[in-house]
């Protein structure tokens, strides 16, 4: 299968725990996620551009620091216009960003970024409900 997230050919990297057992890769993690993600796990201030046919966008800080839940690494973050980050996952030579295709046709620079911490991250509460959301709805999922 062909995926459209960013560095999905490489994206072959294990998980360092077993609290999912059917996610083996960020692959499976993105399978799993496009069954979940929803206007309600959106960034508020992109909520009413959500759509199905763009389920990535404004999912990337909870996505990444998920991944990061999994497959341990870092996040890094591209600084965007208006000053926010958009975040993506390093693990050794490995980098993978699991809600790129938002951007559409837009190149993103994968290198020379921020690492990105979730205690910044998620000190704005609604950011941290998101991902707490996101987190239960993949357990329930993986059941």
């Amino acid at each position: 299968m062909k995926y459209k997230f960013y560095g999905w050919e490489t994206a072959v990297v294990k998980p360092i725990n077993n609290t999912y057992p059917s996610i083996n890769s960020p692959r499976d993690l993105y399978d799993a996620l496009s069954e979940i993600w929803c206007a309600e796990t959106c960034a508020p201030r992109m909520r009413d551009r959500w759509t199905v046919d763009n389920k990535t966008l404004g999912q990337c800080s909870i996505t990444a620091f998920l991944a990061q839940d999994i497959f341990g690494g870092k996040v890094y973050g591209i600084l965007r216009d208006g000053g926010n980050y958009h975040c993506y996952n390093v693990i050794g030579d490995c980098i993978f960003d699991l809600t790129s295709e938002q951007f559409g046709d837009e190149k993103l620079v994968y290198e020379n970024n921020p690492e990105q911490f979730r205690e910044v991250h998620f000190a704005k509460e609604e950011k941290r409900l998101r991902y707490e959301y996101l987190k239960k709805a993949l357990s329930e999922y993986t059941k």
